[in-house]
């Protein structure tokens, strides 16, 4: 490749050394570095060049660059931008793929480098104004801002209202529960960046016509409410052409079309550069024998065929030769595969010299003969109880321990591991079949470790595993393993005999070879081969044994290490037995004589499918059963939906995330998406239908799984949809749908030796999105409010007054305050100082007229005490209400039975009442979620509810979750 450091700007020198971003404004045609701070901030008038870098597991630096270019960006600028993104690339080597950003029509690759969104600026907001944003998006939102008025309003879109004090989510009836809870990413962000946390925040639902103050307050801003017009057809929204995938050449600047029936890899020569237009985006190929003025008229070119097509808003992705991206590659009927090691290691020594010589560092830009590739971790404990089935017909033996980790090639197998994870106890359950197990028992094995599975409510990790491709996760855990020739199953027993085939079973007194392999004593194989001289290796070491003799045999290639391997192995096999230890060349005619004669024999290690940088996908079956696949860029565990599947691809393993909230049928099937994602093989990297599937469940995921993230487990403990948790989140930190029981899981057993009680879980309490929220105001209500303001206190007329809920009074009279039923923005120390006044004006009231709605329970301040009126204030059973911000079902909370303990006085743990409300922000460890009362002293029990425990337990049910409901104990 020619370069020539002379035309890299110096503003790129020392670019793309370190893994992150990097972002570079275009000012009076020259690029100048921006603060990290100001990473994600646009200006309209302006144009961008931001890399991304990122460190492969190899060691080698991958790149890309976008250059972004706003709609109010001079020609000089934006023409800079994409003639210095070319320069960069050369200073990194000319291996970046390149893109063309577009204010409005940005990659969903270049919006997941500043998540949740960008919000461009025309310049810099001096003070806050009204804004009106549309998102749109499920994994990456895209957000416009359009014009403050009713008019932008529909049922497909989710609009932010940003005002000054408040910013209102306004969720279209046609939108998903997904992309509701990524617009609520942005309503943080708005609210961080613009409001410095300072600002309420609001949803109101399209076409949910309840008297809610917040609804009001929303419609008051376009002159009340009116029902909103179905969306008409815009220029974006209508379809676009169907553009036919066409190649073209570039030559002296001029894109000449290719002409050829099929697209292959040999039509693109490595001293040209080639457009291929595929309609909404166009690919610029660079051959690496090109020079930098070549390939910026390739880029002039790209422009030009966008401008006579009339199709500006196309994306332009550029790329070198060897550094194809996917969706590149996939365009062409063939194409060879691909490896790091593939591209030219002249060229890239080249540039490494260059920039060595400019004091640069070269790390990343070529691989050395030093560097060699990671030593793989299982991430998890591997000293826990393994426990081996042998899967024969409809039925399962459990193995003796010493037998467990000896595999027969014709059988299935059935695995249950427990170990201790960071927070919990965590279990593996996994099936493995034989090369030459018959279907009869592959398909028993998963009927029978699907009712395994079952039986601990899925909450156990379920492994796929086929002979041959095992993942280093599954030889850590047997740490010695052994794959036998033959059968023991009747199944196998049968099939070979209706074909009348051999039974070579393995035997010990018999001939066997085995071919150790392995890294260390926590990790080491016996696999039985033939035994004949064309299985032996020179890069591995063997056992032979025939009789009462026993050959170690040593290929040339091997360590000291494997020769230590071959002899712990040895031990397993063929135990307190005199050993003769050949190595090779020097072997002994008896040794040649049990092999059946010396033959040639191979020299190079087996290959074993590495572990590569990991890939997300959100997966969707279609009502047909096709497969849509999603790719997620830069992904954290926020973009974990529970309503969703995603599959974590490493190509030695691919990881399927089921969300607690995935609808039934789906989750059925989650071992076809898995099959399923293996046949199209989306990244074209030529997977094993073979390849290990690990499920896992929202919840229970393993340390394995877990460290592809940074994760916070108690995200994992809330409860409700996405769009819940995600305002749960932002309003009160996540207390209100938080599980604060931590979920543990006891080993189990199925096979009889240690009993087989299954594990418990605590029961999850979520509730749907279409649950209508109990929110209203009435006469009575204001009443009681303007009692409680402050007179002299100015008022914005155009916004509704605070929200009071309606006060339920108790039947008969009596004064008697039912504080389960207050509800909205309260303040408890004036209600209880002001008792006679709710009182008077409560009595007055009549019966309310709209019994569904169910008030909110006050938020009842820790510090104050609790009366015994309220304790023993009457209302209606809960058959729909909000408990610590959930919506319970009737029948949820009907299973929360509180059953009568024994008194305190008998013993017992006891705890403050401020760690066992649900609001609390210590809760008390270990205690049952359900009857949080019983670990109340007897004295602080009185104080709370005015009453003996003796006395709560006498009454109702309704009435006593009803207390608690009021006290926050729920």
């Amino acid at each position: 490749m020619a370069v020539s450091m002379r035309e890299v700007d110096p503003a790129f020198q020392g670019a793309g050394q370190k893994a992150g971003i990097e972002v570079w404004k275009i000012e009076n045609s020259k690029p100048v570095a921006i603060p990290e701070a100001s990473y994600g901030k646009f200006f309209t008038g302006d144009s961008y060049i931001i890399l991304k870098t990122v460190t492969k597991k190899s060691g080698v630096f991958r790149y890309d660059i976008h250059y972004w270019l706003g709609k109010d960006a001079i020609e000089d600028d934006a023409s800079t931008a994409a003639t210095k993104t070319l320069e960069l690339d050369a200073a990194l080597g000319g291996r970046a793929v390149q893109y063309r950003e577009l204010q409005a029509h940005e990659t969903e690759r270049f919006l997941s480098l500043f998540k949740p969104c960008i919000i461009p600026e025309e310049t810099e907001p001096q003070e806050h104004k009204t804004r009106m944003f549309v998102c749109k998006g499920k994994h990456v939102v895209h957000v416009y801002e359009v014009a403050c008025a009713r008019s932008s309003l529909n049922h497909e879109d989710i609009c932010i209202l940003d005002t000054k004090k408040k910013i209102f989510q306004f969720n279209g009836s046609n939108t998903s529960i997904q992309e509701r809870a990524k617009a609520l990413e942005v309503v943080q962000y708005i609210k961080t960046t613009y409001h410095s946390n300072k600002c309420d925040i609001a949803t109101i639902d399209d076409g949910r016509l309840m008297a809610d103050a917040e609804a009001g307050e929303f419609w008051g801003f376009f002159g009340g409410f009116a029902p909103l017009p179905k969306k008409t057809a815009t220029n974006d929204a209508q379809s676009t052409h169907a553009y036919p995938t066409q190649l073209l050449c570039i030559i002296k600047g001029k894109a000449i079309p290719v002409a050829a029936d099929s697209l292959t890899k040999k039509l693109l020569d490595t001293h040209h550069c080639y457009l291929l237009d595929c309609g909404t985006e166009i690919y610029v190929w660079v051959g690496r024998s090109t020079n930098l003025e070549e390939r910026k008229a390739a880029n002039g070119a790209a422009e030009e065929h966008l401008r006579v097509h009339e199709r500006p808003k196309s994306n332009i992705i550029r790329m070198i030769e060897n550094f194809e991206t996917v969706s590149f590659r996939s365009k062409f009927d063939s194409w060879p595969q691909l490896s790091d090691v593939v591209a030219s290691e002249d060229g890239r020594g080249k540039v490494a010299a260059l920039l060595k010589r400019r004091g640069l560092d070269v790390k990343g830009l070529i691989k050395t003969s030093t560097e060699h590739e990671e030593e793989p971790q299982p991430y998890i404990d591997c000293s826990g109880n393994l426990q081996v089935w042998r899967v024969d017909g409809k039925e399962k033996s459990i193995l003796p321990d010493i037998e467990q980790s000896k595999f027969y090639t014709g059988d299935c197998y059935i695995f249950q591991y427990t170990y201790s994870g960071d927070e919990q106890e965590e279990c593996l359950m996994g099936t493995w079949f034989g090369k030459q197990s018959v279907k009869e028992d592959r398909d028993s094995t998963m009927s029978l470790i699907t009712k395994m599975l079952e039986s601990v409510k899925f909450l156990a990790t379920q492994a796929r595993v086929y002979e041959g491709d095992e993942p280093f996760l599954f030889y850590a855990i047997f740490q010695s393993f052994m794959v036998l020739k033959g059968g023991l199953s009747k199944g196998y027993k049968n099939y070979i005999s209706e074909k009348g085939l051999p039974d070579d079973t393995y035997t010990e007194d018999g001939i066997g070879l085995f071919r150790v392999q392995g890294s260390g004593p926590e990790n080491m194989q016996s696999i039985q081969v033939d035994p004949v001289a064309a299985s032996l290796n020179s890069s591995y070491c063997f056992i032979l044994h025939k009789d009462t003799l026993v050959f170690m045999w040593n290929g040339n290639q091997t360590t000291t290490e494997d020769h230590e391997l071959s002899e712990r192995q040895l031990d397993l096999i063929k135990p307190d037995m005199q050993t003769r230890v050949h190595k090779e060349g020097a072997e002994s005619d008896q040794f040649w004589e049990i092999l059946g004669g010396k033959t040639k024999h191979p020299n190079q290690k087996i290959p074993t499918t590495a572990e590569t940088d990991p890939h997300l996908f959100s997966c969707t079956l279609s009502k047909d059963d096709n497969l849509k696949l999603y790719q997620i860029h830069n992904f954290k565990q926020d973009d974990l939906l529970t309503e969703d599947v995603y599959i974590i691809d490493v190509l030695s393993s691919i990881f399927i995330w089921v969300g607690q909230q995935v609808e039934a049928k789906t989750k059925t099937q989650k071992l076809a998406i898995g099959e399923k994602f293996l046949e199209r093989d989306i990244r074209l990297e030529k997977l094993s239908l073979q390849t290990p599937i690990f499920i896992i469940t929202e919840g229970s995921e393993p340390p394995f799984f877990t460290r592809f993230f940074t994760w916070d487990s108690k995200k994992t403990g809330m409860h409700g949809n996405s769009f819940e948790r995600r305002l749960s989140l932002i309003k009160d930190g996540g207390r209100s749908t938080m599980n604060l029981k931590p979920k543990k899981r006891a080993p189990v057993s199925f096979g009889g030796r240690s009993g087989s009680e299954k594990p418990q879980r605590s029961r999850s309490v979520s509730f749907g999105s279409d649950r209508p929220r109990a929110r209203g105001r009435s006469p009575a209500f204001n009443a009681l409010a303007s009692k409680f303001d402050n007179p002299t206190a100015q008022r914005n007329l155009s916004t509704p007054p605070p929200v009071v809920n309606k006060l339920f009074p108790k039947v008969g009279g009596g004064g008697n305050l039912d504080t389960s039923k207050l509800s909205g923005r309260l303040d408890t120390s004036k209600l209880f100082s002001k008792s006679k006044a709710i009182a008077s004006l409560t009595a007055s009231f009549d019966k309310p007229t709209r019994d569904k709605l169910m008030p909110r329970s006050i938020k009842t301040a820790r510090s104050e005490p609790v009366s015994k009126m309220e304790a023993n204030a009457k209302g209606t059973p809960m058959s729909s209400r909000k408990i610590g911000g959930l919506g319970v079902n009737k029948e949820d909370a009907n299973e929360n039975k509180v059953e009568k303990e024994e008194e305190e006085e008998k013993g017992g743990t006891f705890y403050p009442y401020d760690r066992l409300t649900t609001s609390s922000t210590d809760p008390a460890p270990n205690i049952d979620v359900a009857k949080r009362e019983m670990y109340l002293s007897s004295s602080d029990f009185r104080e709370k509810f005015g009453m003996t425990k003796d006395a709560f337990y006498k009454m109702p049910k309704w009435k006593q979750n009803k207390m608690k409901i009021s006290l926050k104990m729920f």
